[in-house]
C-alpha cells in the first residue's frame, strides 16, 4: 500500500513538472501552412485541367497587358498556383521593374481586413454587432449607427473626405482615425447624416475608417498593430501591413501609384486607414485567401454572416455583407465573394469561389479599368463546359 501511494505522489511530481515545462500556446502564432507535395500537385492540375487552364489564362493576362496593364498578378485553384506574373513598373522614373514581393496599395480591397479583425473583436467579446459608436465614443453626434450598420454600409453617415476636404487641404493636415472621430464629435454645425441608420445602402468609406478608430480604442493598439497580431502573423502575411509601418523590412519593395499619366504622392486622408491603407503582395493574398477558407480566423458561423447578401433595395446580381462584396445568383444566394479598390492610381481586385476552391488577384499601381474585367479568367477557372453566372464585368462601385 506504501509502495503505490509513493508510485502515484511520484506520478503526479511527473506530471506537474510536465506541465511546467510545456509550452503554452500562443493563439496568434502563425498557423502551419498546408504545403503540397508535387506529387499532389501534379494529381490536381491533372483533375482541373490546371495546364489547359493556366495557358488560357495568360493569353488573357497578355491582351491586358498590351491594353497598359501594370501591375502584379495570381491565380490559383484548389491549393495550385496556376497563373502568377509581374508586368511593368513599380517606379516608372527610375524604371524600377515589378517583381513578386512589389507591395501595392490595395485601396478598398482593405476593407476585407477591417471586417475580419472587427469580427474576431466580436468573437472574442470585445464588442458587440448591435453595440452603437457612441458606446466607445460618448461625443460621436449620430444616434443609433451600430456596428452592424457599418459593417454593411448602412450606417447612414456623411462621406469624411467631403465634410473635412476644406479643413485638410487649408490647414495641411494629415488626420489619423481618432483625428476624424474628434472632428465629427466637435464639428459646428454636425454634418448632415445622409440617411437614418439601417435605412439604405450606401457604400461609404466612412464606415470603415470608424470601425479602424474603434479597432483601436478597444485594443489600446494601432490599427497595424492589431493586425500583425490578429492576422497577418496567423497567416504568415509577413509582407503586408496597415499604413506606415514601424517594421522598415515590410516598405522595402513598396510600390508607387499612377494616374492619368502622372505619379501621385502622399494624400492628405492616405493615414485614415481601415476604408484603405494596406499593403500587400499576390503571394499575401493568396495567404489571406486560405487563411479565411480554413476558418482558423474566424468561425464557421461568422463567415457565413459575412457572406450573407445584406442590401436588397436595387435587386440585382451585386450585393454587400459585412467588409465583402458579393455576386448572387437569382435566388440572391452568394456565388462568388470579392471586394475591389481603387485609390490614387492604385486599383485592386480579388475575387474567390469557395465551392470551387479559386481565387483572382490582381493588384495594379497604375490605374487601369481593365483589372476588373474577370469574367474571361473566371469561365476558364470554371471549365468550358459551365458557364459562369459572371455575365458581365466587375466594376468599382
Amino acid at each position: 500500500m506504501l509502495f503505490v501511494r509513493r508510485l502515484v505522489v511520484c506520478l503526479v511530481i511527473v506530471a506537474f513538472f510536465q506541465a511546467c515545462n510545456q509550452k503554452v500556446k500562443d493563439p496568434n502564432e502563425e498557423i502551419p501552412e498546408k504545403v503540397l507535395s508535387p506529387k499532389e500537385i501534379e494529381k490536381i492540375k491533372k483533375e482541373i485541367n490546371g495546364e489547359a487552364k493556366a495557358a488560357a489564362i495568360s493569353s488573357i493576362i497578355s491582351a491586358k497587358v498590351n491594353a497598359g496593364f501594370n501591375g502584379n498578378v495570381l491565380v490559383a485553384q484548389k491549393g495550385v498556383v496556376l497563373f502568377e506574373g509581374s508586368y511593368g513598373f513599380s517606379n516608372i522614373e527610375d524604371t524600377i521593374r515589378l517583381n513578386s514581393h512589389s507591395k501595392f496599395q490595395l485601396a478598398s480591397l482593405s476593407k476585407t481586413f477591417t471586417a475580419v479583425a472587427t469580427m474576431k473583436m466580436v468573437e472574442d467579446g470585445q464588442i458587440g454587432l448591435d453595440n452603437t459608436v457612441k458606446d466607445y465614443f460618448p461625443d460621436f453626434p449620430y444616434d443609433g449607427v451600430t456596428i452592424r450598420s457599418l459593417l454593411s454600409h448602412r450606417s447612414g453617415l456623411p462621406y469624411y473626405q467631403y465634410e473635412f476636404d476644406k479643413k485638410v487641404r487649408g490647414e495641411r493636415v494629415y488626420p489619423t482615425n481618432l483625428m476624424m472621430m474628434e472632428w465629427f464629435a466637435k464639428a459646428n454645425p454636425t454634418p448632415k447624416p445622409l440617411n437614418l441608420p439601417d435605412h439604405f445602402f450606401s457604400y461609404n468609406n466612412t464606415n470603415f475608417a470608424i470601425l479602424a478608430a474603434i479597432i483601436e480604442k478597444v485594443s489600446g493598439k494601432s490599427f497595424d498593430d492589431y493586425l500583425q497580431e490578429k492576422i497577418f502573423k496567423p497567416a504568415g502575411m509577413k509582407e503586408t501591413f496597415a499604413g506606415n509601418s514601424k517594421n522598415p523590412e515590410l516598405q522595402k519593395n513598396k510600390t508607387q501609384g499612377y494616374q492619368n499619366g502622372r505619379r501621385l504622392e502622399k494624400d492628405f486622408y492616405d493615414d485614415i486607414q481601415g476604408d484603405k491603407g494596406i499593403y500587400s503582395t499576390t503571394g499575401d493574398l493568396l495567404k489571406w485567401y486560405n487563411l479565411l477558407k480554413s476558418e482558423k480566423v474566424l468561425s464557421k458561423e461568422s463567415l457565413r454572416e459575412m457572406y450573407t447578401p445584406r442590401s436588397f433595395e436595387h435587386p440585382g446580381l451585386r450585393n454587400y455583407g459585412y467588409g465583402f462584396r458579393l455576386w448572387v445568383n437569382d435566388l440572391q444566394q452568394t456565388d462568388y465573394i470579392y471586394h475591389t479598390g481603387w485609390w490614387k492610381g492604385y486599383n485592386t481586385i480579388m475575387f474567390f469561389d469557395l465551392r470551387e476552391d479559386f481565387v483572382v488577384i490582381l493588384l495594379s499601381n497604375k490605374y487601369n479599368r481593365g483589372v476588373y474585367n474577370i469574367r474571361d479568367i473566371v469561365n476558364v477557372l470554371h471549365g468550358k463546359n459551365k458557364a459562369s453566372t459572371l455575365e458581365e464585368n466587375i466594376l468599382d462601385q
